[in-house]
């Protein structure tokens, strides 16, 4: 992987925590209204880790392949491209 891994870590920690958290809010039978709240922020935080992730990967191993000059390598790269943008639509 060729994001930050430092930065993607401290995300992927903070999301674990504050999935600590809601589940603490479930079992102490908390307003589901501030439950929904927190899982929202923590689905906006994984979704930052994503993008994260995803620019370093077209930063590094995309603009690799498209510099590559290889035609199969280049088609590859972006078959993954189109399948991770058809799952962030749904």
């Amino acid at each position: 992987m060729k994001a930050d891994h430092n930065q993607v870590l401290q995300y992927l920690k903070t999301a674990r925590g504050q999935i600590d958290g809601i589940i603490k809010m479930v079992e102490d039978d908390r307003y589901c209204i501030d439950v929904s709240t927190q899982l929202m922020a923590t689905q906006s935080l994984l979704a930052k880790t994503n993008a994260c992730v995803l620019k370093a990967h077209m930063e590094s191993c995309v603009r690799a392949a498209m510099d590559s000059g290889d035609e199969a390598e280049k088609d590859a790269k972006l078959a993954e491209i189109e399948k991770i943008l058809e799952k962030l639509a749904r």
